[in-house]
């Protein structure tokens, strides 16, 4: 059975990656989610783009386990050799836009879930939701379906982590800053150019450390990636502009990040949004022993992904490799599907 559940997987993949599903263009891609599960006689809800299934047996008793991947993708880049929708396989390399970020692990996950659809007498529930806007945090992604779910008790979101278990996640603080200064003509003498004064606010943002460094997940990595002024050569700007990123460690909420900044920065700033706080699973929880017990290994991830959205503990679990991610010709290979969906089901096992 888990062989033909994976064949199925990686033409279901194959599928996925030749129909584009950018963020918020993801109706191709639902369209053939759909058409999957009403091939596999699975009954299914449609929430705008994101799909939403639950098990045969479910049974409002009993806790609830979320598997979530996503099918949308960012847009490829310009260093693209191969088609990005031109799924094909070479020297057991599967290529392709979203095939590692993160369509081996949604087919995965889904071949999973078709392995334990019918089995009667679980421990937990199973809901699969197959999420849109991941990639640009959008509102109508996984966020949006929450509502629309039973309590959920813990989730597994597949992301490419080698299968091993990212048991932390960093959240996500990006900041508008202003360093202001006063405009004048560029002949005249002016010792507030807001320019220059940037040079001790860069300077501020390259030294300062938060206090609280996590176990899992190191320090609150901070970096101004944008920095935007003048639109004159003769003319003296009032402001010069950056843009700050904030990886948030799980020992800060973005909230306490905002307000320490607020009150130490040598400039103004505004957060764009504060709701994608860093997310964890407790290492004694089952799940993560029991991936312990098959070997893998645990690490936190400085990457963000759908378990912002989430309040329940999370654990960040798939095949593929963080690495490749948003790269040029992207590709995952064929046996790191066969080996996530093995991993996966053996997973389960253990508590379900």
């Amino acid at each position: 059975m888990i062989e033909n559940l994976t064949t199925e997987a990686i033409e279901l993949l194959k599928n996925l990656i030749q129909s584009q599903s950018f963020s918020k263009e993801e109706e191709g891609t639902a369209l053939l989610i759909e058409s999957w599960f009403n091939t596999n006689n699975i009954p299914f809800e449609r929430s705008g783009n994101n799909i939403i299934t639950y098990n045969k047996h479910f049974d409002k008793s009993k806790p609830t386990l979320l598997l979530n991947s996503h099918h949308d993708t960012v847009k490829p880049n310009a260093a693209y050799t191969k088609d990005p929708f031109d799924a094909h396989i070479e020297d057991g390399k599967l290529f392709g836009l979203g095939s590692n970020d993160a369509g081996g692990c949604l087919v995965s996950l889904i071949a999973t879930f078709n392995y334990y659809y019918s089995q009667e007498n679980l421990n937990y529930n199973i809901v699969v939701v197959a999420s849109a806007e991941e990639e640009n945090s959008g509102a109508n992604g996984l966020n949006s379906t929450l509502k629309l779910l039973p309590e959920i008790e813990f989730a597994i979101v597949g992301e490419p982590t080698l299968m091993n278990l990212a048991i932390a996640e960093k959240g996500l603080v990006v900041f508008d800053a202003v360093v202001k200064g006063t405009p004048s003509h560029a002949a005249h003498p002016n010792d507030n150019n807001s320019i220059y004064n940037t040079i001790k606010t860069l300077e501020w943002f390259k030294d300062f450390k938060f206090e609280k460094v996590s176990e899992v997940l190191g320090e609150v990595k901070l970096t101004v990636t944008q920095i935007n002024a003048g639109k004159q050569h003769n003319v003296v700007p009032a402001e010069t502009h950056l843009v700050i990123d904030v990886r948030v460690n799980d020992k800060y909420s973005n909230q306490e990040v905002y307000d320490i900044l607020k009150e130490l920065a040598p400039c103004e700033l505004k957060p764009r949004s504060l709701r994608l706080n860093s997310s964890a699973i407790d290492k004694v929880h089952p799940i993560v022993q029991a991936g312990i017990e098959m070997g893998r290994e645990t690490y936190g991830s400085p990457t963000l992904s759908d378990q912002a959205a989430l309040s329940c503990q999370s654990l960040k679990l798939g095949p593929g490799d963080s690495t490749r991610s948003h790269s040029a010709d992207e590709f995952i290979y064929v046996h790191e599907i066969e080996e996530g969906i093995k991993i996966y089901i053996e997973l389960l096992s253990k508590i379900l």
